[in-house]
């Protein structure tokens, strides 16, 4: 997932973080806003779920 969100948003992206949790979350944060997360979800996302999701906080 990281290497596909660094692939597709080259000159947007400044930084990655990953931070692993061991129940089962997987959220993204895009500057402090929450933008997917799969424990309010209940699924975890494909990559273009997280892009269309991206592409929504960047509008």
């Amino acid at each position: 997932m990281a290497e596909y969100v660094l692939t597709h948003n080259k000159q947007q992206v400044q930084g990655l973080t990953l931070v692993p949790y061991d129940d089962g979350r997987f959220e993204v944060i895009v500057n402090g806003t929450k933008i997917y997360s799969k424990l309010e979800t209940g699924v975890f996302p494909d990559s273009e779920a997280v892009q269309a999701a991206l592409k929504k906080q960047a509008a």
